[in-house]
């Protein structure tokens, strides 16, 4: 019995440590300012896909760590910013970039606000519009006026 709970308890020990992540946390060494400003304007623009309201910057979840690290060797390996972002884009989707581009696919998302303000805006007219012609303002009658 003791040596079933003991083989239990390794097992459960050896699969805890299995599922742990390993995270390199040592903080990224530049080479150049321009290097920097170029890697933190780029993350600043970039969405985490796990956290969804950080940017890559700002979020501290594992993929938004490694996606730093790639983020710097690639432009490290000499691409543009234009190509990391397509890059990126190709891996996880337009949802990955805070100002995604105007296109088919994105067409409600830019113009759908603007299109909900207008049908907004027309509704209160019609009904502003609708209401004042069907009671016509009429002028109060002696008996209406309040004086006893």
């Amino acid at each position: 019995m003791a040596r079933r709970l003991l083989t239990l308890v390794a097992a459960l020990l050896i699969a805890g440590s299995a599922l742990a992540q390993v995270a390199d946390r040592r903080p990224l060494q530049f080479q150049s300012a321009v290097e920097e400003t170029r890697f933190h304007a780029l993350t600043n623009e970039l969405r985490c896909v796990m956290c969804q309201n950080q940017s890559i910057a700002d979020s501290d979840a594992q993929i938004a760590v490694d996606l730093r690290r790639e983020i710097l060797q690639l432009i490290r390996d000499g691409r543009s910013d234009d190509e990391i972002r397509r890059f990126l884009v190709d891996r996880y989707g337009e949802f990955v970039l805070y100002r995604p581009h105007v296109g088919p696919a994105t067409w409600l998302l830019w113009f759908g606000p603007v299109l909900v303000l207008l049908a907004g805006g027309g509704l209160v007219w019609r009904i502003v519009r609708q209401r004042s012609q069907a009671a016509p303002a009429a002028a109060p009658s002696d008996d209406e006026s309040g004086d006893w």
